[in-house]
This record gives structure tokens, C-alpha cells and sequence, in this order.
């Protein structure tokens, strides 16, 4: 499942799903941009997971879950908490990150 968070509330949504993935992101971010599809084309492949987009910028709760200090930045979490954390542009980088979960 392919969301954009439209409210500050990640935690929430780390608590009640086992899996999520998260791609941490600002609308003037080019490698956020990039990513993003590759992000979504990873999400197809697992429709039971919630991969979600944060505006790291408009929701400062959520970018507070992870050490976010270049964009873009991908976290995986598992039970509720944060096994890891990675800034990317390449998808095997991703898919690695995600595997670590999935």
C-alpha cells in the first residue's frame, strides 16, 4: 500500500502495522523526486505493507522517528520499532533496506 502522509501522524502508523516502510522526503528534493517511483514500484510488489511518503519538512513529529538529516531518507520498521535507516538514490540500496523487514 502506496500512501503520501497527509497529517503528522507516523508514529500511529508504525504502532498499528507490523511492517512499514517509510521514504522520508521535500517537495524541492530532486533525489526525492527520483526515488519515489522506485519507491511506489517497490510498494506494488508488497500490497500488504504500508510504504508510506513524509514530508520531512511539514511534519516534524514523524521526521523525529528517524535521524533524517539528507533527504532522501528510507526507514524500515518492524513491531514498533526502527531496524534501519538509510539516504539513498539507487534502488538496490532500497531494496536491501526492505529486505531487512519484508
Amino acid at each position: 500500500m502506496f500512501q503520501e502522509l497527509d497529517q503528522d501522524n507516523l508514529q500511529e502508523v508504525v504502532n498499528t502495522n507490523d511492517i512499514v516502510l517509510v521514504q522520508f522526503s521535500a517537495s524541492w528534493c530532486g533525489n526525492c523526486r527520483i526515488m519515489k517511483p522506485k519507491f511506489k514500484k517497490l510498494a506494488s510488489e508488497h500490497e500488504n505493507v504500508p510504504f508510506l511518503v513524509v514530508d520531512a519538512e511539514k511534519f516534524p513529529e514523524s521526521r523525529k522517528l528517524v535521524k533524517v538529516d539528507n533527504l532522501p531518507t528510507f526507514a524500515a520498521f518492524k513491531n514498533g520499532q526502527l531496524v534501519d535507516q538509510t539516504q539513498t538514490n539507487k534502488a538496490e540500496v532500497l531494496a536491501e533496506l526492505a529486505s531487512k523487514v519484508l
